[in-house]
């Protein structure tokens, strides 16, 4: 891991339009910048972004309901990945998680990311269902989740 360097800390209005420019890098079917804006002042959330040398390189928004918990969605900049960054920062929201109360935590990924389905293996998140027809173009989504 070369997360040494790395500042996390949660998320704020002002680091929305760094985060979005992220997420457009990073997903064909992007979030809207509405949806994160949204997403800092909803009460129930957990969203963290991840600096180096004051640059967002990576980001995780999830929502909790009682004893639930939601990865809405999880980046890491195509030059900083394979450093354990998003392992840091599921660590941190699992550590969280924990503290709150959640007994589960659930997510959903793309059926044709067999890498990202295989780092949430990794994290002990097993898949559930297919959801299919999940993304805007169309493709299936597998839910995964993980007991706490």
């Amino acid at each position: 891991m070369i997360t040494e360097g790395i500042i996390f800390e949660r998320a704020a209005m002002s680091d929305i339009a760094a985060v979005h420019a992220l997420e457009q890098r990073c997903f064909p079917a992007p979030w809207r910048r509405e949806f994160f804006e949204s997403e800092v002042i909803t009460p129930g959330r957990f969203n963290l972004v991840a600096r180096r040398e004051g640059v967002i390189i990576a980001y995780l928004f999830a929502a909790w309901i009682v004893d639930e918990m939601h990865i809405n969605k999880i980046a890491v900049d195509a030059g900083a990945r394979r450093q354990g960054i998003a392992l840091a920062l599921m660590e941190r929201c699992t550590a969280f998680a924990v503290e709150q109360g959640v007994t589960s935590i659930w997510l959903e990924v793309r059926q044709s990311n067999e890498e990202a389905q295989q780092f949430y293996h990794v994290l002990n998140f097993e898949p559930e269902y297919i959801r299919k027809g999940y993304y805007p173009d169309g493709e299936a989504a597998v839910v995964m989740t993980r007991d706490l």
